[in-house]
């Protein structure tokens, strides 16, 4: 069955609820397709095919029985290996949790079980998700699907990775300076971080109201934009154990991201007023401008710069150390060996940030959040580049150059850590291919809880350019 490779998500729940194909037969040739090929790219780093298989069997029986079925059911799903499942082993990408198994799943998992999706495994992700790029120490890299010299993006870099592979239709990555739409762009997948609160976060209960909020986020990952909306319909939702996330505000994604793009009114950036850009994605930008255009769209290149981009790097060094420091410093002493270079010098730099520089971040966030709320005064939209250069190779942390200018080779090609510190949806839609064949993204941002507005963008775009259409062989 290798036509079920790259059929949507939306498709295949329409399939098992017609008895076209069963749970079985789908969750089968998934874990057929992984056994295949996930050895050359290692974008799951855990499988639980027993438990999958077993699953779709119970499936299979409701779908039998006439049962009322949930909008995912029998649709196979991979999640992050930063997110906790019970009773499936969740690592975190670090030694320290190599044995680990929950007892418990977060709420954006047993939402996701609850709509009738059948897990197949975990996908790799740097350790506690701390950088763009996906290796660790555990399980090592992940690969590009579209080229295995190429890095896969991070930190859902496993999750976009198999997606792109067809190795599951669906995909759960979660986003904290990009981790979601970085790997989407790097893949050629669609990457979703909605507004903060949309989806309840959970995964580091002991520590709810830390410097993660708000820029921690669970999202979608799908080959279509239609496929995320569907996933995303069933994340979203208050819970009281997260005390930040929103009510249900009766949305049908679905339905409104079809409805007419022409009334937008679209902010276009080719730079975020503070970013050096590849060639190549600039090109892709302009040629995707044009795309929105000719479908009626207002669209006007803006001058916006949110600030100095050193403050933004820093600010964002502040949040991550300083939330590295409270979690883990405690283990450093003794096991210090077990842990990465990199989380090690995050863990000893954020014991020594102030409570006054903590603080004086915050008022930078605050800042700006209302220069982009006035951005959006006059705009639906804003445009740009997911990141400023198409994937370099996974041996590098990340490009010393781009355009011939020296940049900070760890997070000057991030153009979406911004939209994490305000709180701001965010989308990453492929746009085309470099010469070479390795995709470009570009970042669509909208307006606190406008979320639907985002997705009809995306969903006008691809239709033009079927994107999902285009595979790779790796």
């Amino acid at each position: 069955m290798k036509e079920l490779s790259f059929v949507s998500a939306t498709k295949l729940a329409e399939m098992i609820r017609n008895r076209e194909v069963t749970p079985v037969e789908v969750v089968d040739h998934y874990l057929g397709r992984i056994d295949s090929i996930n050895p050359s790219i290692n974008a799951f780093c855990t499988v639980v095919a027993e438990q999958a298989r077993e699953e779709a069997k119970r499936a299979e029986k409701k779908v039998i029985s006439g049962e009322k079925l949930g909008p995912l059911h029998g649709v196979p799903v991979a999640i992050k290996d930063l997110t906790p499942t019970q009773g499936i082993l969740t690592t975190f990408g670090s030694l320290l949790f190599k044995d680990f198994v929950p007892r418990r799943d977060a709420i954006v998992v047993r939402r996701i079980k609850e709509a009738g999706a059948i897990i197949l495994g975990k996908t790799n992700t740097p350790e506690f998700g701390h950088k763009g790029t996906t290796d660790n120490l555990l399980f090592g890299t992940t690969k590009n699907p579209w080229n295995p010299e190429m890095t896969s993006g991070g930190s859902s870099g496993g999750s976009a990775a198999a997606v792109a592979a067809g190795l599951v239709p669906l995909a759960e990555g979660s986003d904290g300076g990009g981790s979601i739409r970085i790997p989407a762009s790097f893949c050629g997948v669609f990457g979703f971080k909605p507004s903060y609160g949309r989806i309840p976060y959970d995964s580091n209960p002991r520590n709810m109201f830390a410097s993660q909020n708000p820029f921690q986020h669970y999202g979608p990952l799908a080959r279509s934009v239609e496929d995320a909306a569907l996933l995303f319909s069933v994340m979203t939702g208050f819970d009281p154990a997260d005390p930040f996330s929103l009510p249900d505000l009766g949305e049908d994604f679905l339905k409104d991201m079809k409805n007419d793009v022409r009334p937008l009114r679209v902010a276009y950036s080719p730079d975020l007023g503070i970013y050096e850009v590849d060639s190549r994605v600039g090109q892709a930008m302009e040629k995707a401008v044009e795309t929105l255009r000719r479908l009626g769209l207002q669209v006007a290149e803006v001058e916006f710069k949110p600030g100095e981009k050193d403050a933004f790097e820093r600010a964002f060094e502040v949040l991550w150390f300083t939330q590295y420091a409270s979690s883990w410093s405690s283990v450093l002493p003794e096991k210090r060996e077990m842990l990465s270079r990199a989380v090690v010098n995050m863990i000893e730099v954020g014991q020594t940030i102030s409570a006054l520089e903590y603080k004086q971040v915050e008022v930078l966030r605050t800042g700006l959040y209302y220069k982009i709320r006035n951005l959006f005064a006059d705009f639906d939209l804003l445009i740009c580049p997911t990141l400023a250069t198409p994937a370099f190779s996974h041996q590098i942390k990340g490009p010393a150059e781009i355009n011939g200018k020296r940049i900070n080779p760890f997070t000057d090609w991030m153009m979406t850590n911004l939209f994490n510190l305000t709180g701001h949806p965010a989308a990453s839609v492929p746009i085309g291919f470099t010469e070479d064949g390795l995709p470009i993204g570009m970042q669509v941002i909208g307006s606190r809880l406008e979320d639907s507005k985002v997705l009809r963008l995306s969903y006008a775009y691809q239709q033009t350019s079927p994107w999902a259409d285009r595979h790779p062989n790796p």
